[in-house]
């Protein structure tokens, strides 16, 4: 694919986009994610993947500061090589991105993800990949609705620590310890669970009762784990990757409000993502739960890479 350059009337045109009573504003290239020279960046038109900042942060319970996980994995993602050793090119120069600006979050969590549903689905009407850069983990349930009314056979695929399978916390029916939960509301998904360490005795019925489309690779069998088992399920279908950053070791990724040892390292993750990528067609994503730690910069660089990297493997 060819992707056309910006031009000064590009710059001047094509960076708001007004749809559905709503505005899409984007970001300046260079400000935006991998931060790219005009020279180098694309209009919305031309782009194939548009990088959506949502920094929700509502029903958090112990550590704070996913309100300005996108603006981290942005900043640090300027610092990315935008070559890649495995595929031997600049992905980006095939693919083509954009970065909205984010918008002034609605505070009740079910404003916000209606917010949320409004932008993805328009991206995913003008047929682009839709990535959301959260925020707690809750954006999910907003972020995947519109793939669920376009794919009869969607599959998520799911990286985190928790298995969010609780049928709401502490009162919130949308917190970040369901996000899993209202998601499996729709009947007709299955989600493959990786890396899961940390699950609660009230998920237990839910996750027996549904088997047959609940899949979870605890995260204390990773030394015997199959790829091509894991990834199996995904076979010829549509994946939603939705990615809580806690899946990660907490030894690599302590930038997290709940960090729990014996989780993934990047080569485990990378390993997966690419097997999925091969087996099924990746048609969006959401990486979530970066709380920037004050000048610890290799958290927010691991997840900018770890976008990149998904990008990538987007057909």
């Amino acid at each position: 694919m060819v992707i056309g350059k910006l031009g000064v009337v590009d710059v001047l045109l094509n960076y708001s986009i007004k749809k559905k009573d709503f505005n899409m504003q984007c970001m300046i290239p260079k400000k935006g994610f991998l931060g790219l020279d005009p020279n180098d960046a694309v209009a919305y038109k031309d782009a194939k993947v548009v990088i959506i900042p949502f920094g929700l942060e509502n029903s958090v319970t112990y550590g704070g500061g996913t309100a300005k996980g996108p603006e981290a994995i942005i900043h640090a993602s300027h610092e990315v090589e935008l070559f890649d050793e495995h595929l031997w090119c600049e992905p980006f120069r095939e693919i083509g991105i954009v970065t909205l600006d984010e918008p002034k979050i609605e505070r009740a969590i079910p404003d916000a993800l209606q917010q949320l549903e409004n932008i993805v689905e328009q991206v995913l009407d003008d047929k682009k990949f839709p990535f959301v850069f959260g925020g707690e983990h809750s954006i999910t349930i907003g972020a995947i609705r519109p793939f669920l009314k376009k794919y009869d056979n969607i599959i998520m695929l799911h990286f985190d620590a928790h298995a969010d399978l609780r049928n709401g916390y502490q009162g919130q029916h949308y917190s970040h310890a369901s996000a899993i939960r209202r998601c499996l509301d729709h009947e007709k998904l299955e989600v493959v669970s990786v890396g899961i360490r940390n699950v609660s005795r009230e998920e237990i019925p839910f996750i027996e009762e549904n088997r047959h489309r609940i899949h979870i690779y605890w995260g204390k069998d990773k030394k015997s784990w199959d790829i091509k088992q894991i990834v199996s399920h995904l076979k010829n279908r549509p994946i939603y990757l939705t990615f809580d950053v806690d899946g990660f070791d907490s030894s690599v990724m302590p930038a997290t409000g709940t960090p729990e040892p014996g989780g993934l390292f990047w080569e485990d993750a990378i390993e997966i993502i690419t097997a999925a990528s091969k087996i099924g067609t990746i048609v969006g994503a959401d990486i979530n739960e970066l709380a920037p730690i004050p000048h610890l910069h290799s958290c927010d660089f691991l997840v900018a890479k770890l976008a990149y990297k998904i990008i990538s493997f987007i057909k």
